[in-house]
């Protein structure tokens, strides 16, 4: 009885510990982000000149004991850290006008993630795609280009994370630069996100499947009259 007590009491301590080092890594994001980030586009030259700031997270990252099992937690915490990993990535670099610039920046370049060595790929397809199955991940990961949906100056945390996916959903969608509804040509132009990942917002090649997608997030609905099409993807770098 007295060793089920023990182990009970370690296993506690250790959850304990996991969760303390997970809200510590979500205040200092948020922190960093506010700093850093101003009207969707990040400031990698300061980011660059002030190394320490973004080197303690990278530590955060890479040691985070988050566990094996899919959950709130980790799924914030996964968020979070591709966003601060593609920044440390371009700031590594910068100047650079595109992440399109550095070889292998999303499918090569493994960084150590939660004891783990992955490619961003690695941690949107597998860590977060695979275990979530939520199309609105789309508008949290941010892959430093302006086509991407803009960067929020604040950490995505366990306790707001559905409010905060549905948020930035609805933000990119409303977004006139990111939908782009053209009545007189009758089309609606729209990311090539929704092609490279198309499965995750529709079942099949139906037009109308896709615009209901977007009209469930549309303060102003789309017309079942327009054609869906895509505009070329902008890798140009969000910088400040």
């Amino acid at each position: 009885m007295k060793k089920q007590i023990l182990i009970i009491g370690l296993l506690f301590s250790v959850l304990l510990a996991q969760a303390t080092k997970l809200d510590l890594f979500f205040q200092d994001t948020d922190a960093f982000l506010k700093k850093y980030v101003k009207n969707g586009a990040v400031n990698y030259a300061a980011v660059k000149a002030n190394k320490a700031d973004i080197q303690k997270l990278i530590v955060e990252i890479e040691e985070m004991p988050v566990g094996k099992n899919p959950n709130v937690r980790s799924e914030a915490f996964y968020i979070n850290a591709y966003n601060i990993l593609v920044i440390q990535a371009i700031a590594k670099q910068y100047p650079v006008k595109s992440p399109m610039d550095i070889d292998g920046f999303f499918d090569k370049k493994k960084h150590k993630i939660a004891e783990e060595y992955l490619t961003l790929n690695d941690i949107e397809n597998e860590k977060l795609r695979k275990d979530y199955s939520d199309a609105r991940l789309h508008f949290a990961l941010v892959c430093a280009a302006k086509g991407c949906p803009k960067i929020t100056n604040f950490a995505y945390v366990p306790d707001k994370l559905d409010a905060q996916l549905e948020s930035q959903t609805k933000k990119a969608i409303n977004d006139v630069t990111f939908i782009r509804v053209k009545t007189s040509s009758k089309l609606v132009l729209v990311s090539e996100i929704f092609k490279w990942y198309k499965g995750d917002f529709i079942t099949g090649d139906d037009n109308q499947a896709l615009l209901d997608f977007l009209n469930k997030y549309r303060t102003e609905k789309i017309s079942s009259t327009l054609k869906v099409d895509f505009y070329p993807y902008n890798w140009q770098l969000n910088a400040l």
